[in-house]
């Protein structure tokens, strides 16, 4: 029987992006759909916030894909099987509405597919016809393609260099679609921060109701920090309890894409120093 918060598996997917697969039976039986978890490697490392991609109940796993982009999460890339987390919190958030709407229309762009997936299933399980628009910048970084195939009626992919699928961006893709065959009954946005608003202006000029899922400067998870506000509608809005979801046409985000770059050249200096680290030790 493995420990609680072991590493079950840590494989590489693309390019500084890693699935791993975590032992924790009581998140696995209880999350759903569009929640998350935090999780701390140890003592002295920080609390991050992580979409969860996957669970098996039965086996008492989660999954977690994963994008190196700072300190925490270049650590994680160096984890052995058998390693464990100290800590991991969840599951977090209020979990995606499910009912059947009719036909819906999924958006993952990059790592923003995996927390795409869970929701895909949920709807496709509620009866709903799932079309899911898959893109990234490059062939490569197209992750998790299969179990979007299995999660969905049909898959879309595009990438920003033609080099897999439509050469073109997801909003080209779906503004195609609309055109084509009509508006989807509701869209959900998953990807950066940039993609999720160019998606909600084009579903706003077709009155389609979109919802996107937000990924703030996280500290506590349980709304005391204050850390991950988002302005909704004109209100501040917590997204570790009030969220992750939102109306994307009420979100403002010109303002997210502002605190969201907040810690950036702090992020940065403790990530380079990191790998400074690795590369010290290598060569020992």
């Amino acid at each position: 029987m493995p420990e609680m918060y072991e590493v079950i598996e840590n494989v590489v997917l693309a390019e500084k992006v890693n699935r791993y697969r975590i032992y924790a039976p009581d998140i696995a039986k209880r999350r759903r759909a569009g929640q998350f978890i935090i999780l701390r490697i140890d003592v002295d490392g920080e609390r991050i916030p992580l979409t969860i991609a996957d669970a098996d109940p039965e086996a008492g796993t989660l999954t977690l894909v994963v994008q190196e982009v700072g300190k925490t999460t270049a650590r994680m890339t160096r984890l052995k099987l058998g390693e464990r987390f100290l800590d991991v919190v969840g599951p977090l958030g209020a979990p995606t509405h499910i009912e059947k709407f009719g036909t819906v229309a999924v958006i993952g762009g990059g790592i923003g597919i995996a927390p795409a997936h869970p929701i895909a299933q949920a709807l496709l399980e509620a009866g709903n016809r799932v079309v899911s628009i898959l893109g990234a910048r490059t062939q490569s970084l197209i992750i998790m393609e299969e179990e979007m195939r299995r999660a969905s009626d049909e898959v879309l992919v595009c990438t920003d260099d033609g080099s897999y699928g439509t050469h073109g961006l997801v909003t080209d893709i779906l503004k195609e679609r609309i055109e084509s065959e009509g508006k989807p009954d509701l869209v959900f946005a998953i990807g950066p921060v940039i993609m999720m608003k160019f998606v909600c202006k084009l579903t706003a000029e077709y009155d389609i109701p979109t919802v996107v899922s937000l990924n703030p400067i996280m500290v506590d998870g349980t709304g005391m920090c204050g850390g991950c506000r988002v302005s909704v509608g004109g209100k501040s809005k917590f997204a570790c309890v009030e969220g992750p979801e939102f109306d994307g046409h009420q979100v403002d985000f010109e303002e997210l894409i502002k605190r969201q770059a907040f810690y950036r050249e702090q992020e940065k200096e403790s990530y380079e120093c990191f790998l400074a680290e690795c590369r010290e030790k290598n060569t020992k």
